[in-house]
């Protein structure tokens, strides 16, 4: 049998997560002398090479990224033991690496986090706001547990899960001449300029969807945040496809309105996404029974 410990598999898995020995060592509270030899020994006694090094940093080899979703299970499945042997505590902790796309960082934080925040108060959440691909990126390499999209995914590797329902609106600056038009046709688009997100959001996608059954118009500017494009409409820039709940303040006040589009169809789902083969110990059955009420089948 092989002699592989607990934290040489811990090394294994925060050197995948921060991507250097000196990043692990930090989190880890050990010296950087200690991380390169539990990694070493481990490497030795699996007899494969884990990590390509490249410039400084470690990047998962061909055999690591197989066995790493395996060392995730022997760590979560060993915190999970000590925690059913205390009967009397009914508390998580751990971290939770969670991926949130532009949209739902930016404006539906509290009701992502909230409620599971508020009952496991022991687990820290660490949270990177990015857009679609760049999560899905994430979740196939291992470096978030769970991901929040506002859009599809296709991904072999990849299972998502409905979280609620949500929709776009074409809005502009009052003064834009589409702002006076009632009611607004599709041929009223022609020529108009568009204020895009950057390629590889969901929101990109499903505006170049709507677009797409639209006479031609003109691509002006594209922006990686939601309030920047935001910002851009009201400074008349062009017309953009924005999430209601963004613009609700700045519509409230008068700097934007919404065209009547019922031509459209800017209807969206957010889910949560998983890696197939990611195991889902304690917390994040914790997490998905606080977005999703009831916890999906795993392979479903």
């Amino acid at each position: 049998m092989l002699a592989i410990t607990i934290k040489q598999l811990e090394v294994f898995v925060t050197i995948a997560s921060a991507g250097t020995v000196r990043a692990a060592a930090e989190r880890l509270y050990v010296t950087q002398p200690a991380v390169s030899m539990a990694l070493a020994e481990l490497e030795r006694l699996l007899n494969v090479q884990l990590f390509d090094r490249e410039r400084g940093r470690l990047r998962l080899s061909s055999r690591g990224k197989e066995l790493l979703p395996m060392a995730q299970e022997v760590i979560e499945r060993v915190q999970e033991f000590s925690l059913y042997a205390d009967a009397d505590s009914h508390s998580l902790s751990g971290e939770l690496r969670v991926g949130a796309s532009n949209t739902i960082g930016n404006y539906l934080v509290g009701d992502l986090l909230g409620p599971f925040s508020a009952s496991q108060p022991q687990v820290s959440l660490q949270v990177s706001v990015e857009n679609t691909a760049t999560i899905a990126a994430g979740l196939v390499a291992h470096r978030i547990d769970v991901g929040c999209i506002e859009g599809p995914i296709n991904h072999p590797q990849l299972e998502s899960f409905p979280w609620r329902e949500d929709a776009l609106v074409v809005c502009a600056a009052p003064g834009h001449p589409l702002a006076g038009k009632t009611p607004l046709k599709a041929h009223h688009f022609k020529d108009a300029r568009w204020i895009l997100r950057e390629p590889g959001s969901a929101m990109r996608m499903q505006t170049e969807q709507a677009l797409s059954v639209l006479p031609p118009g003109q691509i002006v500017l594209e922006l990686g945040q939601v309030e920047a494009i935001k910002q851009a409409v009201i400074a008349g820039m062009g017309i953009a496809c924005l999430p209601e709940f963004a613009i609700t303040d700045a519509v409230a006040v008068g700097r934007l309105c919404i065209l009547d589009t019922p031509f459209l169809d800017l209807r969206r789902r957010l889910s949560v996404v998983l890696h197939k083969s990611r195991y889902r110990g304690a917390l994040i059955e914790g997490f998905l029974y606080s977005l999703l009420g009831t916890p999906p089948d795993a392979g479903s």
